[in-house]
């Protein structure tokens, strides 16, 4: 039993979490599901500490710890008695001896302390929320590099980017293989509009938006995708990560999907890691690190592969993509600011409340709060606290300036 390692999946209700459980399931004799958690979708929750027998649960609060104790025992004819509540249950979990494997995939600035603890606790973690280091870069890796912990990147782009370049699984600023990198490419499929105008984009809806033609996600992150939003922040964790020069990463819009990221060295040679798009690939890279692990995604056949096409992205139609460095110029603080009124704003394009290209003016109109406002707080952001405090009053500043403005928006 000693070679079975325990995971906690923080955030298992979404793809990321989904497909995780699906690639544990394959590998009884390697992998067992010490905990799941769930925020919203408790429903779901329930059906997946049965099926996968997990040994603790999370859920978020005293109504959701009633509900799902309730439609686990009518549902399924289950009491479920190791149920844990909240953020501190989080945090206690990923720090527990008994945890070896943590599946960082809450969506928002909501997974950082919990993903920030796994990082103090030395564990081995997956990571999928983007905001830990868009947010508090700083900070996690000074935290991965102190006590010792993993970072194995789990978004397509990451893990590619890790594959190709052999990277040691432990925080490594000085990786032999960094100091060869000319450029790093990620890719970006374009999303469900990436043909269309910029007077079209004025009139879609959220319905449209998620309807992305790759890959199955969560709303907030189709939405992320459509406006390439997400690729300004995977530059970022690319900054943080791999300890790039942000001037030597960019962007190829791939329709395909295939190539998932670039690798070009100094000497002319590039590498590229190519798959069907399935996220068990990169999650079973991760879960068997260093060794492979198989799962029950499609193997890539070449053959039947027609085309591979690359262009740069449109800034012009798709401004936020550009946003990385302005806020990198500004520092940490700026990151946090940026992604902050990203999620107010998404939220409320998600209502149908705002339109689709609003998103990027009331990302501009919080930034540029901050940048007035920057006296007000820590600019190095050293600590959890200090970026709360600027992710708060953020989102207090874009609730308001959307609300006083909607009938622009």
């Amino acid at each position: 039993m000693k070679n079975i390692k325990n995971v906690v999946i923080l955030g298992s209700t979404g793809s990321i979490g989904s497909n995780t459980l699906d690639v544990i399931n394959d590998h009884p004799d390697k992998l067992n599901l010490f905990c799941i958690s769930g925020f919203s979708n408790i429903d779901k929750l329930a059906y997946q500490s049965i099926k996968y027998k997990s040994e603790f649960v999370i859920v978020p609060d005293q109504k959701s710890y009633k509900y799902f104790s309730e439609y686990c025992k009518n549902k399924y004819g289950f009491i479920f008695s190791k149920i844990l509540i909240g953020n501190q249950a989080l945090i206690d979990i990923v720090s527990d001896s008994y945890c070896d494997i943590v599946v960082s995939a809450i969506v928002g600035l909501a997974g950082l302390s919990s993903t920030l603890a796994a990082a103090n606790a030395g564990k081995k973690i997956l990571l999928a929320n983007k905001e830990s280091l868009v947010a508090a870069g700083h900070l996690f890796m000074n935290s991965i590099s102190i006590h010792k912990a993993e970072i194995i990147p789990i978004d397509s782009e990451h893990n590619a980017i890790f594959q190709c370049l052999n990277y040691s699984s432990k925080y490594n600023k000085n990786n032999n293989n960094v100091k060869y990198i000319n450029k790093l490419w990620l890719t970006a499929s374009g999303g469900p509009f990436r043909l269309y105008t910029t007077h079209q984009l004025q009139n879609v809806t959220a319905e449209d938006t998620c309807k992305h033609p790759t890959w199955k996600m969560g709303k907030k992150i189709s939405v992320d995708s459509a406006t390439l939003f997400n690729k300004c922040l995977e530059i970022i964790e690319s900054y943080w990560l791999f300890n790039i020069d942000y001037n030597n990463i960019d962007v190829l819009v791939h329709p395909q999907s295939i190539v998932h990221a670039i690798v070009e060295y100094i000497d002319g040679s590039s590498l590229a890691q190519l798959s069907n798009p399935d996220m068990r690939i990169p999650i079973s890279y991760a879960l068997g690190f260093p060794e492979r692990i198989h799962n029950k995604a499609f193997h890539l056949d070449l053959s039947k592969v027609k085309n591979l096409e690359f262009y740069k992205p449109d800034i012009i139609k798709f401004p936020c993509l550009s946003l990385y460095k302005t806020v990198l110029n500004i520092g940490q603080g700026g990151c946090v600011a940026m992604n902050a009124a990203n999620e107010i704003a998404v939220n409320w394009f998600l209502k149908n409340t705002i339109k689709f290209t609003s998103i990027y003016l009331v990302i501009i109109e919080a930034i540029n709060w901050y940048i007035i406002n920057i006296n007000k707080f820590s600019k190095d952001c050293s600590n959890l606290d200090e970026i709360l405090l600027i992710d708060n009053e953020i989102r207090k500043f874009t609730e308001s300036f959307i609300s006083k403005n909607i009938n622009k928006l």
